[in-house]
């Protein structure tokens, strides 16, 4: 039976009340459950149970697989049950049936444990189990079974002729009394093992066929060999027999004895062989009266057994009183309630004493704890006052939250960063070349309706080039403003506009947007329609919140020339006071008066319909394979750099050690060269002592070899000289070039991380890191398309700023959970740069970079992950900003000149000079 929560599942039955409406009235109907049989009177409760049925809660008791339905529990016990009974004896089903009838044991392992001991060396008449023989095992058949008493008297287990004379057929009396008193439960192991030895027992089998070959062993057997085996009958012993694994064994047994019995849950009640299971295996299902009492004085000792447990905890048994008044009564209950107060309240008393205790306990450890161990969890890292005197710094410095783009909206900012990072990383399947993050966000606020910005024209035509691959449906916008017609009140206006006249209006604009030839040649002319037919198949008030506002403001134009007025700065999101906008105008003529609120809204809608395209799909597969490459590439180079590193080391211990061989070798050669030629003058001068005037002759002779001995030293001298530099020189040549290959592979290898970070980007922007407070760090150069480096090594930027995005409000939870007083400490060390969840601020100096980097603590495991990676890629990082801080300062403005509004400049300050204005796609299809 599946089990739900460890609790058997108890199927209902009908109630009163319907099993009497059902005998009034047996036409009545009801709702009944096929599968469990169950009956309900109200549909309701029909489908509470099969609710109840279908829920992922329930667990299979065969195999205790759990996260299952009922019927999928139910299913998977019946289909293990036809296994396990498929697979265990059918003679032994009956004897351990009869065994466990009517046991009284506490749990079910113990009474495994006893039928199987009683049963593994007992055996039935047409079991199939293994007999060895000679060292080898068959498969055999019991043929029957020969009681102590019955067997025969040769008791060899060598082959007998079937034709032989068999041992006497015992009677029907002697079959029933076969394992009779070993297998039942009721007498002690060691008294049915006296009276009932399985080691007596005689089992004539028949041989079916050889099951395991162990003749390798001791040389193979020959065909002819096994095959006499094949038919022959024996007679034989427990001790040489034994059972498949698979068909009995402990956990098969407890299946089967599960499977077959149960048990109420009172006090010691016995296990019964279920009605059905009985009457199959013909065991008896009446409990005979001998078993019934001593299943009662079983149960009866178990309850007086508790009984007295209790007892003995609630105090000794009071004598017997005699009835109490109602004062009496009073008074009892009065003391009672004064005693129980009394014990409450020294239990409140230990418990107080026992939590100070247990806070005592804790501090005291606290103060003994270990040494931590770093890096470890950057909370548990605090700036002692050592680490303050010693310069260590306290407060990070202050991001600014208003040089963001556009931080006059949060979601504004995002949905900005977002279309930008979008434009640049997959610059190369859109077509589009690299853009900087500040001529994005001047492009975004150009309102001069005299001069056409180039850059907003090549974004929007590559975005609907792409959506064109995209699936949609037409007309999708208009079928939503109608639904959305339904909902709102009668002639509901958004500046001035009723859906009605807005509908009306976009029919015959922007249709076959898909087939609009937006060439580059031609200055990609018709953008803007193509454009609302773009947000009129793709776009509804569900995916677009923002659709009906900006298709107004592309279709409608106010009725008087006010446009100036109305919006004083093209930075606003919108003005203060709504537009009226009556008549019907183009979205040609109509674009450069949309608020950079409206045009980000717009980017970022096409981007997100323009991840799901073919072209970025193969190009994110592209980048894929790309990186499986570097990788390996990476792997080799880094081999022939260790390679070469050895070579290097290698060769300047080697010159090392030739050099002092050489130096130790001259020296011995030049003093054994000169102890020779000192010697021989003085033996020639000894032959001839006794002739003085061959002394002479002999001195002049010695200052002779002195001389050129000390000519021939030196020539030596001079040739060991020539040799060292000679090999120091080739030594160093060697080493050089050594060196330079070194270099080669170092500087590929900054090519292959720059490389990485590029096709990486394209997969998934991540930041540099977190520090202590969770703070995310962006650094969004060098990603996708964007490269860090020119042509000639000449630095390049995309943001040219590190961006801090504020912790989420799952950091801000753990970090609560970690430490109560996190709020005070993000206070004391960000002070005003402290940021709320999700909330963005932008750092935009080097020297802001380092005092950031110098605030950072190597001791915790974020801060220093991103401390490595902001100084592995520090030599791109700092001269990005550094040539960004350049051209803002060599392009700087006044506001009013620098954000161009819908005014005709007269300060003589010439727009189209803006480096925005001067933008190029150098990545432009000529056909497209």
């Amino acid at each position: 039976m599946p089990t739900c929560r460890r609790k058997r599942v108890v199927l209902t039955e009908p109630s009163q009340a319907l099993l009497q409406v059902a005998e009034n009235n047996p036409d009545k109907d009801v709702y009944y459950l096929q599968q469990t049989g169950e009956i309900f009177e109200t549909y309701e409760a029909y489908a509470a149970r099969m609710s109840f049925y279908r829920l992922k809660q329930f667990q299979c008791e065969v195999t205790g697989k759990s996260g299952l339905d009922y019927f999928q529990a139910l299913e998977s016990e019946q289909q293990e049950a036809q296994t396990m009974h498929s697979r265990f004896p059918e003679p032994l089903k009956a004897a351990v049936l009869r065994a466990v009838q009517w046991q009284v044991v506490g749990r079910l392992d113990h009474l495994v444990e006893a039928v199987f001991d009683r049963f593994k060396d007992r055996y039935f008449a047409d079991e199939k189990v293994y007999v060895d023989v000679q060292g080898d095992k068959f498969y055999a058949r019991i043929l029957h079974v020969y009681p102590p008493k019955s067997g025969p008297n040769n008791m060899d287990t060598e082959k007998q002729a079937s034709t032989s004379t068999s041992p006497p057929v015992c009677t029907l009396e002697e079959s029933t009394q076969i394992h009779k008193i070993g297998g039942d439960l009721k007498i002690p192991a060691k008294e049915a093992l006296a009276l009932d030895d399985p080691l007596k027992y005689l089992y004539k089998v028949q041989i079916l066929e050889e099951q395991h070959d162990r003749s390798h062993e001791k040389g193979k057997l020959s065909l002819k060999e096994k095959v006499k085996w094949s038919g022959s009958v024996m007679d034989v012993q427990c001790t040489v027999m034994s059972r498949d694994r698979l068909a009995f064994s402990k956990s098969i047994l407890r299946r089967f004895i599960r499977d077959c019995v149960d048990r109420d849950a009172a006090v010691a009640s016995p296990w019964t062989v279920k009605e059905a299971v009985a009457k199959h295996y013909g065991v008896d299902s009446v409990m005979p009266e001998e078993t019934r009492k001593g299943v009662e004085n079983i149960k009866r000792g178990e309850i007086d057994k508790r009984k007295k447990a209790w007892e003995d905890k609630d105090g000794p048994p009071t004598k017997k009183q005699k009835k109490m008044t109602a004062a009496q009564e009073e008074r009892v209950k009065a003391l009672a309630a004064a005693a129980e107060k009394r014990e409450r309240e020294a239990r409140e008393k230990a418990e107080k004493q026992k939590a100070k205790e247990e806070a005592e306990r804790l501090a005291a450890e606290k103060k003994k704890k270990k040494p931590i161990r770093y890096p470890t969890e950057d909370l548990d890292v605090h700036i002692s006052e050592k680490d303050k005197k010693s310069g260590v710094r306290v407060k990070k410095p202050t991001p600014s939250r208003t040089l963001l783009p556009f931080s006059e909206d949060p979601a504004t900012f995002e949905s900005f960063l977002m279309a930008w990072n979008f434009l640049v990383v997959y610059g190369q399947p859109l077509h589009l070349s690299a853009l900087t993050m500040d001529e994005f966000e001047h492009a975004l606020r150009h309102s001069a309706a005299e001069t056409s910005c180039v850059m907003l024209g090549e974004i929007h035509s590559t975005l609907i080039y792409n959506l064109r691959t995209v699936p949609f449906n037409r007309h999708s916008a208009v079928l939503s403003l109608l639904r959305m017609k339904d909902v709102l009140e009668e002639n509901h206006k958004v500046f001035g506009v009723t859906i009605e006249q807005l509908t009306a209006v976009m029919a015959d604009v922007g249709n076959n947007w898909e087939r609009v030839p937006l060439r580059h040649a031609d200055f990609r002319n018709g953008w803007e329609d193509a454009l609302l037919g773009c947000l009129k198949d793709h776009a509804t008030t569900n995916n677009f919140p923002r659709l009906r506002e900006i298709l107004t403001r592309l279709l409608f134009a106010p009725e008087t020339n006010s446009e100036s007025s109305a919006s004083s700065s093209s930075s606003r999101v919108s003005s203060a006071t709504p537009q009226v906008l009556s008549i019907a105008s183009l979205p040609s003529e109509r674009y450069h008066s949309l608020p950079p609120a409206d045009r980000i809204a717009i980017l970022a809608f096409m981007c997100n319909l323009a991840v799901t395209s073919k072209a970025i799909h193969a190009h994110m597969d592209g980048c894929e394979e790309q990186l499986t490459a570097l990788r390996k590439e990476k792997i080799e180079v880094n081999r022939m750099k260790k390679q070469y590193t050895e070579e290097m080391n290698a060769l300047s211990g080697e010159v090392e050690a030739k050099q002092n061989q050489t130096v130790n070798g001259a020296e011995d050669s030049i003093a054994q060269d000169l102890s020779d030629l000192s010697d021989s003058p003085s033996e020639e001068g000894s032959e001839t002592a006794s002739v003085t005037s061959g002394r002479r002759k002999s001195s002049s002779r010695q200052k002779d070899l002195r001389q050129r001995a000390h000519t021939q030293a030196h020539s030596k001298q001079r040739e060991i000289a020539r040799a060292k530099v000679a090999a120091e020189k080739q030594a160093q040549a060697e080493y050089r070039r050594l060196d330079e290959e070194v270099n080669k592979i170092e500087r590929r290898l900054e090519a292959i991380e720059r490389e990485f970070r590029k096709l990486l980007g394209a997969i998934r922007v991540k930041p540099l890191g977190k520090d202590r407070f969770h703070n995310r760090i962006w650094w969004f150069d060098g990603l996708g398309s964007a490269s860090l480096l020119g042509s000639g090594g000449v630095v390049q930027y995309g943001a040219g700023r590190i961006f801090v995005q504020g912790p989420t409000q799952m950091d801000v939870e753990l970090m609560s959970k970690h430490d109560d007083d996190i709020d005070t400490r993000r206070q004391e060390e960000e002070g005003e740069g402290m940021l709320t969840p999700n909330e963005w601020a932008v750092y935009t100096e080097p020297e802001e970079i380092e005092e950031y980097v110098a605030w950072l603590n190597t001791k915790g495991i974020r801060e220093l992950a991103l401390k490595n990676a902001m100084m592995k890629w520090w030599n791109h990082i700092a001269p990005g900003m550094r040539k960004r801080l350049s051209d803002v300062n060599v392009t700087a403005r006044l506001p009013e000149a620098r954000r161009s509004t819908r005014v005709k400049q007269t300060s003589g300050h010439d727009i189209s000079r803006e480096p925005y204005m001067m933008w190029t796609n150098r990545r432009a299809v000529n056909s497209s």
